[in-house]
């Protein structure tokens, strides 16, 4: 890196020299280079698609010197390598007038494989079994209205509503009870804005269902055990419209807590950039002067710390502040080790603010590990649309401890073929889930289906964070197990309603150690991506392919239909 930054020091002086002595020469321009990954064995080609031009003398590219680290011996640009590894490339030229550029990249050569083979296909032709979590839909008087399970949601398809509110239903009958308090969350929207009832607990609640997807609210108290039936009331609607449901949240909260604050007062940060960012700590505040010009959400770390403050295993702990954003601001916030960050990480959250709006950032959390060197971290990185620039204030920061047994138990009913927390275990071949932001209390929601042997995931309301909208395919119990000693190519055929994108990864579960990361362009005309991994592992292990797509543009675009209708994986043997 030393090398590379003195090199453009370099030639960006004798630029600038020489322009001011009447711009006789400009130093030449290698294009064409990039990273590239090639079979040990074979022959590789470090000329292939690299030209030189200069403004003085033309094609240069016959003076291209190539250096390796580790060396490589180049004859005509071309060697054939044996060891496996990576090598880091340096292209040099150098002028009459003695102006020098350089560009780099990286080698990546792989151990010699066999043929690739198929080694899992998905098909999504197969049947799938959709569980209704015990909702059926009622449809009575003079209702011309059906409702059914499909595209991995509760529909209404209402012609004539009929005559009271009551005559189009969703049921869920006898819920079990006991002494606490409850809420129900319906998260649905209709294609005609319309009124609508929850009953549930002896309580009734009037709602909206709008054009976008939002929950539906009833709260309510049992004082003792037994049981209720939970009612959506949909006559309301005018004719011709179509009510979606994409899950329904139940909530159970019982006991009682109390929270002792171990640390209070202003915020000590400390900011650290990467990528091309540019921010420092300014007292409470994090000015940024330059977003990312490569990486993402990780870029700007804002550490909070919590001076005298250690986290024992078992234990849960609370947290809260205010900030406040100059121009929209979104990003992951966490509690984990100064020093060791995801290696030992206690608590995932994120936060959102828009221009000028003053947000309050908090978590309840049961520590799962201890942590000597706590710090509540921020950590930033895309910028909202046209936005260069923020100032982020940071105050009235607490974290302290819980003690009681307040507990809540949150059941959520999705109508997705895959099932849901269960989905492995009851499709073994189709490890399919989607998870939503708002499925821990963020923004977020999307659903999974197919139809016709191909696999939609809709989102139907988009999130600022990339955890808020993800699709997974190997989860929980039943992983992507890949075997050792091999490489894999995952090949993609997708296409989408309106142009997106996502990052995707083949992660190793259990952690954070990505061996495919790489960003997909989806457009509406389907397009095949292939990626191949760079390196084998010693024995069978178990991944997840994830789709990230939760962004601030993404939250913007409404809903939008991803259709997949090729995943497959290959494999190739190391020999």
């Amino acid at each position: 890196m030393k090398r590379r930054l003195a090199a453009a020091a370099l030639a960006l002086l004798l630029t600038f020299s020489l322009t001011a002595c009447g711009g006789e020469n400009t130093p030449p321009e290698i294009k064409g280079v990039q990273d590239q990954t090639v079979q040990a064995g074979t022959e590789f080609d470090a000329l292939s698609g690299v030209s030189v031009e200069d403004a003085q003398e033309g094609d240069l590219t016959a003076k291209l010197v190539i250096d390796a680290t580790p060396s490589i011996d180049f004859t005509g640009g071309k060697a054939v390598i044996e060891q496996a590894g990576e090598y880091e490339l340096v292209y040099t030229v150098t002028d009459k007038g003695g102006l020098t550029a350089e560009s780099y990249a990286t080698l990546t050569v792989t151990r010699q494989t066999g043929d690739a083979a198929v080694y899992k296909q998905f098909d999504f032709s197969a049947p799938q079994t959709v569980d209704d979590h015990g909702w059926t839909a009622q449809i009575s008087g003079g209702a011309d209205a059906s409702g059914e399970l499909k595209q991995g949601a509760y529909v209404f398809d209402i012609k004539t509503p009929g005559g009271n509110d009551a005559d189009i239903q969703l049921v869920k009958s006898g819920l079990p009870l006991k002494a606490a308090e409850y809420r129900i969350a319906a998260y649905a929207k209709a294609t005609q804005e319309t009124s609508a009832t929850i009953q549930a607990g002896g309580q009734n609640a009037e709602v909206t269902i709008g054009t976008g997807i939002a929950p539906l609210e009833l709260d309510f108290t049992s004082t003792g055990t037994g049981s209720t039936d939970v009612v959506l009331n949909l006559g309301q609607s005018p004719a011709g419209n179509i009510i979606t449901i994409d899950k329904i949240e139940i909530f159970e909260i019982s006991g009682k807590e109390t929270k002792t604050p171990v640390y209070t007062g202003g915020p000590e940060l400390t900011v650290t950039a990467g990528d091309g960012a540019s921010a420092q700590a300014n007292g409470g505040t994090v000015e940024i002067s330059g977003y990312p010009t490569d990486g993402g959400v990780w870029s700007i770390k804002t550490d909070i710390g919590l001076p005298g403050v250690s986290i024992e295993a078992g234990e849960k702990y609370y947290y809260s502040f205010s900030l406040k954003a100059q121009n929209a601001q979104s990003g992951e916030c966490l509690v984990e080790s100064a020093s060791q960050a995801d290696a030992n990480r206690v608590n995932f959250n994120s936060f959102a603010a828009g221009a000028g709006e003053t947000v309050t950032v908090t978590s309840t959390f049961t520590a799962e590990q201890a942590v000597a060197d706590p710090v509540i971290r921020l950590q930033i990185g895309a910028p909202s649309d046209g936005v260069t620039s923020n100032q982020i204030q940071i105050s009235d920061v607490q974290f302290g401890t819980v003690s009681g047994d307040l507990k809540t138990v949150k059941t959520i009913d999705a109508f997705t073929p895959f099932g849901r927390t269960t989905a492995n275990a009851e499709n073994p071949d189709q490890p399919w889930e989607t998870f939503n932001g708002t499925d821990e209390g963020a923004e977020g929601v999307g659903t999974i289906w197919t139809e016709n042997g191909k696999f939609f995931y809709r989102i139907d309301q988009g999130g600022v964070t990339d955890w808020h909208n993800k699709l997974i395919c190997g989860y929980n119990g039943n992983p992507l197990t890949l075997e050792g000693d091999s490489y894999y190519t995952v090949e993609i055929t997708v296409k989408a309603d309106k142009n997106v994108s996502c990052g995707f990864f083949l992660n190793t579960l259990g952690g954070w150690d990505p061996r495919i990361s790489e960003t997909l362009d989806i457009t509406t005309q389907e397009q095949t991506f292939s990626f191949t991994t760079t390196d084998t592992f010693i024995t069978d292990m178990d991944f997840e392919m994830l789709f990230q797509f939760g962004s601030e543009q993404t939250a913007q675009l409404g809903e939008v239909t991803i259709e997949l209708s090729n995943v497959t994986i290959y494999q190739m043997p190391v020999m």
